[in-house]
């Protein structure tokens, strides 16, 4: 499974044209996801979970993948990418389930 969320953008790149990524924000905590200005940085704006985005870049910073989204809106920004449910576009895969943290007692 470590292998589809690491490659997700990398198989949806064909033929020198990106392909969407259509994912949906599933954070485990329950609160709203930050949309930063870029990975770690200033915060633009919070997505509710179930909130549909599109991935259409990726990096890694520290070990961890962070994409850049766009909004149905169409407000751009970076979030981590732990926090979506991912399905590829062209093949319709399903990104492993997420599994909800227990908030500490």
């Amino acid at each position: 499974m470590a292998i589809l969320g690491i490659g997700l953008l990398a198989a949806a790149l064909m033929g020198g044209r990106a392909l969407a990524v259509e994912c949906v924000v599933a954070d485990p905590t329950g609160t709203p996801l930050n949309v930063r200005a870029e990975p770690k940085g200033r915060i633009l704006s919070v997505l509710e979970n179930g909130t549909a985005v599109e991935v259409t870049d990726e990096t890694w910073i520290g070990g961890k993948r962070w994409v850049r989204i766009m909004t149905d809106e169409g407000t751009p920004g970076w979030v981590f990418a732990a926090y979506l449910d991912c399905a590829s576009v062209q093949h319709q895969q399903k990104s492993a389930p997420m599994r909800p943290r227990l908030a500490p007692e």
